[in-house]
């Protein structure tokens, strides 16, 4: 290919990264009205969870399915999908067709996303040019993040929620067609060794049960639940039996052996698990507790965006005066500042403490995913490389898919417990209604107070566990650098 080419389709396959940039601050900035028309206050978490489970079950498939009809082919697939179930989003009669739709986007997300990085590997085979792209990679996501609240405010407001989704219609078309156009796919090597379809069944039917079971908590009986949780089980150890005797196995148990990389997939998942309360939630605390509009509560989503790209950039400078661990340790203390403020503001906060939290907020994640990416990498054995990145990237989506449902049961518990002590005064309708400035004219004016006042438990309650996993990570971080002294004194 011509350096014309590959130029082209570098752009091509950045729009896919500025696709899933866009989808994960707009929707949020969507939420309170979607909610509020369908009706799903109650079903929010799986509006978000189906989605990341969805892209993480999936993930691995995609670049195996890549190695038999080729990256170009698995993109444009993927990339359809995404396209397909961002149209039903839009489409959406109620809160059941939009779970089912978004689950979709999902599932496409999971390899429009994830081939992109393995196309560039073959398109730069210089590291250091592949660093520069990956640099754009992040500026392009970092700026899909910043406009995202912004349009997707201006669209809810202007036109309906629909629109947000209609968005990535266009735009994922023009992906395709480009990459059909201008990438010459290298040829596929056919004597690959056989897909463990068997062992991805039974991992994606494990962990969508253990989903459903923890979403189920507090709305069905707690022996159902259990039932659930049994069959999760169930499926999950299955999965590992046919892993050890698979020829090409999902997920090659040889990674769990290697400390240092366990402890990577740990941090992956605490920080990130508690980072997705943060994205999900603010846009609603400025809606539903300070009275904003949907494009002023989605721009609380910028602070971050612009932390998050200056975090990433700092990486490179940091890494030349400390050790990773070390830099890992001031990304955590930077979320953990970030939920203390949350935790510590009232009902009546101001808005600009919420900007101010998404500073720390986003400069902290920004700081961490690349510390942690490049660790993985390097504490991976060099066979063990690519599927270490992929598991990282796996373990990011199920801890942010299942700790969206955990904290969509936190705020829904701290709902239903308000609605009773109301006494009937306030129903679940009315709590749909709080969270949407667009309708909030409806309620009886006497009662907002005392509905704020549910609605800010519930997404205190959100932050609180929020915090104590960072806290958590920090404990781990600190018990792995005094481990490795104590290795290295040896």
């Amino acid at each position: 290919m011509s350096k014309r080419r590959v130029l082209i389709v570098t752009c091509a396959l950045l729009l896919s990264n500025a696709m899933g940039g866009l989808d994960s601050t707009i929707i949020n900035t969507a939420l309170p009205a979607i909610i509020s028309d369908l009706h799903g206050i109650q079903l929010m978490g799986w509006i978000v969870a189906v989605f990341l489970l969805g892209t993480a079950v999936t993930t691995p498939l995609w670049s195996k399915l890549g190695e038999y009809i080729g990256n170009k082919s698995a993109y444009q697939i993927a990339t359809s999908l995404f396209v397909i179930g961002a149209f039903l989003e839009g489409m959406s009669p109620n809160i059941y067709f939009l779970i089912v739709a978004r689950t979709i986007m999902g599932i496409g997300n999971g390899g429009m996303i994830s081939i992109p990085y393995i196309i560039y590997a073959s398109l730069y085979q210089d590291a250091h040019k592949r660093t520069q792209v990956l640099g754009l990679v992040t500026a392009s996501f970092s700026t899909a993040t910043i406009i995202g609240p912004l349009v997707g405010g201006w669209i809810v407001d202007t036109l309906s929620w629909h629109w947000v989704f209609y968005i990535n219609v266009p735009i994922g078309l023009l992906s395709i067609i480009v990459i059909q156009l201008f990438f010459k796919s290298p040829k596929v090597n056919q004597k690959h060794q056989r897909v463990d379809y068997l062992g991805a069944l039974l991992m994606a039917l494990g962990l969508v049960s253990l989903l459903v079971a923890i979403e189920m908590i507090g709305t069905i009986s707690i022996w159902f639940v259990m039932l659930l949780l049994l069959v999760a089980f169930g499926f999950l150890t299955a999965m590992l039996i046919v892993e050890k005797h698979a020829v090409d196995p999902i997920i090659p148990s040889r990674l769990f052996k290697n400390h240092a990389l366990v402890i990577d997939f740990l941090l992956f998942a605490l920080i990130w698990g508690a980072f997705v309360g943060f994205n999900i939630y603010i846009p609603m605390w400025a809606q539903g507790l300070l009275g904003t509009t949907a494009i002023i509560g989605g721009a609380t989503q910028i602070p971050g965006s612009l932390t998050n790209f200056a975090g990433s950039e700092s990486v490179a400078s940091l890494r030349l005066r400390f050790k990773a661990q070390t830099v890992v340790a001031i990304g955590i203390l930077t979320l953990i500042m970030a939920f203390i403020l949350m935790t510590m503001a009232g009902v009546k906060a101001p808005y600009w403490l919420l900007l101010v939290a998404g500073a720390f907020e986003g400069f902290g994640t920004g700081l961490c995913f690349n510390v942690l990416q490049i660790k993985v990498q390097q504490d991976a054995d060099l066979q063990d490389v690519p599927i270490a990145t992929s598991f990282s990237f796996l373990v990011r989506m199920l801890s942010q898919t299942f700790m969206a449902s955990i904290l969509g049961i936190i705020l829904n518990q701290a709902l239903f417990k308000g609605v009773r002590q109301s006494h009937g005064q306030i129903t679940l309708k009315m709590m749909n209604k709080l969270s949407d400035a667009a309708s909030v004219h409806l309620l009886p004016t006497h009662l907002i107070p005392q509905m704020r006042v549910i609605l800010h438990q519930g997404l205190h309650n959100t932050m609180l566990v929020s915090l104590l996993i960072l806290i958590v990570a920090a404990i781990l971080l600190v018990w792995d650098r005094h481990q490795t002294r104590n290795l290295s004194v040896k």
